[in-house]
């Protein structure tokens, strides 16, 4: 099973249009598992990018070579292998969880 990112997709598209396309436009190269789009938590509009599973390696890798700077709905698509998600410390925006840049709120001495 190889995961693909798919990068730079028109925001103009809905969650289910956006779906069938790159399904069919992956299905060219092989057989496709999964497609999850990824959208925006607090409006459900789609983010610009998302992910397609294929069981067949090789097919993944041509798909991956194929479709890289293709254009699609007038946007060059980025197509790579999906890296493992690195899990977040603290639930923060920097490591370590905090948002104050690093700095104390306790008074100097």
């Amino acid at each position: 099973m190889k995961n693909i990112f798919v990068g730079n997709l028109p925001f103009r598209l809905a969650e289910a249009d956006l779906t069938q396309n790159l399904r069919t436009l992956f299905e060219g190269f092989g057989a496709v598992d999964r497609v999850s789009i990824i959208t925006d938590r607090e409006t459900g509009k789609p983010r610009g990018f998302a992910f397609v599973e294929m069981a067949d390696e090789d097919a993944a890798e041509k798909a991956i070579a194929g479709l890289n700077g293709t254009e699609f709905e007038g946007r060059p698509l980025n197509v790579s292998e999906a890296r493992p998600r690195m899990d977040r410390e603290g639930g923060g925006r920097r490591p370590g969880g905090g948002s104050e840049g690093g700095r104390s709120r306790e008074p100097r001495w």
